[in-house]
């Protein structure tokens, strides 16, 4: 990998740290206000909107200028997005205004990637970055889950930094991660790509953005993978919500304490990337679709999963440390769960950008794809919150949620199969449009 890779991931860490952190964090920060249940989801929801909102423009400004200073001016907006909630504006609202950072930033991190790498190194980088973006989701919802601990704010409180409560104390913290993935920007090379000078009309951007809608939703290739990148991104949203609740319902497990039941999970996918990108190459990356429909269905085995099927006495001991068996075999099936999602996806998201490389530009197939992936976040974050509203029981909702991925993925795999009796899948890789 090239040197100004490494500083790419190095950003990306950091960047993705505060994100996570900040999530954990925004949760508490709603608890404080007494906020009701069903407003937890759309923190998502808010932060999300942006992406859906801002795709047609997010492109052309990524392309605009060196991907390294979009980032840079991006992130800063997460920055300003803290600062708001920490001088007491709603969490919605200024989570509202980190999405709006985030959406830009984007474009500019996968982007960067393919002005960076050769096509046969895709794979490998995106499964680094995806194993970084890990790394960075196992500390920051552990830390986020730290921060909210009356243990640890208290250390924080006691710094007379005017906060007064432990969630304003944690988002201290937070702005200081974003400020370093700020320094780390302002080192990432310039790759020397330039695109021909970007429109500035909003209803000529709009436009632009729906033939580059068009272009990859029509290509054989890029359908697949956009459908699964999708589908992905808006369950994987889904289950950060649907986990906690689990958590708390079948393992009795406090909000701090159900955090680490994503960074478990985390810990998979980032295993699973890893195999993903030492094994699977670009050509043979449709050759991982059925692990969508494995993974559907042991999201589903969560429904019957409580801890109430194992004995009270069973577990490790570390020193005079006590884990229940209930709480090991939780870890170890949810980083199960991750690896089929880290394994699947990774090699989905090279094709995707590869693909979009070739036929479009990188800022604007990214966008692209964001504007897709966000479009299923919202739909299934609104879906999550409609089922809270209504009380329906975790145990059903995951049992919906396992039976709606497996279906759709068995209908992404015929299609593929479709595509394959019209086309040669492997020497598509190569081609352009043009």
């Amino acid at each position: 990998m090239k040197k100004g890779f490494y500083t790419i991931m190095a950003a990306q860490f950091f960047s993705s740290l505060a994100d996570n952190a900040l999530l954990i964090d925004a949760i508490a920060l709603l608890k404080d206000l007494h906020a009701p249940n069903w407003m937890t989801p759309l923190l998502k929801l808010f932060f999300v909107l942006s992406y859906v909102v801002l795709a047609a423009f997010v492109g052309a400004f990524a392309d605009s200028r060196p991907k390294g200073h979009v980032m840079f001016v991006t992130n800063s907006i997460k920055v300003v997005g803290c600062l708001t909630m920490l001088v007491g504006a709603h969490p919605l609202l200024a989570y509202s205004i980190i999405g709006f950072g985030a959406a830009a930033y984007s474009p500019a991190k996968y982007g960067i990637l393919t002005e960076l790498l050769p096509a046969d190194r895709l794979v490998a980088a995106n499964g680094w970055i995806e194993g970084t973006t890990v790394g960075s989701i196992i500390l920051g919802t552990v830390m986020g889950g730290a921060l909210i601990s009356p243990h640890i704010a208290s250390h924080i409180l006691q710094l007379h930094i005017k906060v007064y409560t432990p969630a304003e104390a944690a988002m201290l913290v937070i702005v200081l991660m974003y400020i370093v993935a700020a320094l780390f920007n302002l080192r990432i090379p310039d790759t020397g790509a330039r695109y021909p000078k970007q429109e500035h009309r909003p209803l000529k951007l709009i436009t632009d953005f729906a033939d580059c809608f068009n272009v990859l939703w029509r290509d054989k290739l890029g359908q697949i993978s956009l459908a699964v990148t999708t589908l992905f991104w808006g369950a994987g949203a889904m289950l950060q919500f649907i986990v906690l609740k689990w958590a708390e319902v079948s393992l009795g497990m406090s909000l701090s304490e159900a955090a680490i039941l994503q960074a478990i999970i985390a810990v998979g996918v980032a295993v699973g990337a890893i195999l993903a990108a030492a094994r699977v190459p670009l050509k043979k990356s449709l050759s991982v679709l059925p692990v969508g429909i494995v993974m559907g269905i042991a999201v589903m085995l969560l429904a019957f999963y409580s801890r109430h099927l194992f004995p009270a006495h069973w577990g490790i001991y570390f020193g005079r440390m006590h884990v229940p068996g209930y709480l090991i075999c939780a870890y170890i099936f949810l980083m199960i769960v991750g690896g089929l999602s880290g394994f699947f996806v990774v090699p989905m998201n090279a094709l995707l950008q590869h693909r979009g490389h070739v036929l479009l530009s990188a800022g604007h197939s990214i966008a692209v794809q964001n504007f897709n992936e966000n479009l299923s976040v919202l739909v299934m974050l609104c879906l999550y919150a409609v089922l809270v509203w209504l009380d329906v029981p975790i145990q059903f909702v995951i049992v919906l949620f396992g039976t709606f991925v497996c279906l759709m993925m068995y209908f992404v795999m015929r299609r593929h199969q479709a595509n394959q009796r019209a086309f040669d899948s492997v020497a598509l890789i190569g081609e352009s449009r043009h």
